[in-house]
């Protein structure tokens, strides 16, 4: 029995292999656990309820106020500056009642007075000229064209985003991932089991036939 058991003994390399395989099995579990409670059942709260239409813009306009966004000019360089607001006013085809466009989720969680957000430049000047280029696309690019907008009733209903955050693609890889991991570590494990099983056979036939 012990000359046996001896020969089911994995190496030093099967056993690392083995512990790889356990290893990925886990941190595919872990991130399927931590990206389903931390991002994924958000992402789908906020696509619940929500759908697609054809937008129409009413107006576009710049307000007085101006708010403030960080700027980072090196290492151990930011500061503050300041940049106007713009707003762009639609109709969706699903409802008559003016909405106000946003970029995405992420813009409208950061400012849900504007619909546009420069990249912050450390001249104010130059978030304004920024601020001034995007509301003349709107208005003579876009114009009257309908495009398509997104918007969720339960969380804003007054407001509309341009694009999804959360997409099908980002939704698609939060469970590619960690799956893929998950199911390379089972294959590991199995692979070097199946390889040491069929390693003692071959030698338990050999040396029957000697």
């Amino acid at each position: 029995m012990a000359r046996s058991r001896a020969t089911y003994e994995y190496t030093e390399a099967e056993d690392k292999s083995i512990r790889l395989g356990f290893f990925l099995i886990a941190a595919g579990l872990l991130s399927l656990l931590g990206l389903g409670c931390c991002w994924l059942r958000p992402a789908l709260q906020e696509r619940g309820g929500g759908g697609s239409a054809n937008c129409t813009v009413l107006a576009v306009r710049q307000l007085g106020e101006r708010f403030a966004c960080t700027f980072s000019c090196g290492a151990a360089c930011r500061g503050t500056a300041r940049y106007p607001c713009l707003q762009v006013l639609v109709r969706t085809s699903r409802s008559s009642i003016p909405a106000l466009l946003h970029e995405d989720e992420r813009q409208l969680r950061t400012n849900p007075k504007c619909s546009y957000i420069p990249p912050c430049a450390r001249d104010d000047q130059e978030n304004s000229e920024n601020v001034t280029y995007k509301q003349k696309y709107w208005k003579e690019k876009v114009g009257s064209q309908p495009f398509t907008c997104y918007f969720n009733q339960h969380l804003r209903p007054d407001d509309v985003m341009l694009k999804r955050t959360h997409d099908e693609t980002v939704l698609l890889h939060c469970f590619l991932w960690p799956l893929v991991t998950f199911l390379v570590g089972v294959l590991i494990v199995a692979l070097t089991i199946c390889a040491k099983s069929l390693a003692v056979r071959a030698e338990a036939i050999k040396k029957k036939k000697h």
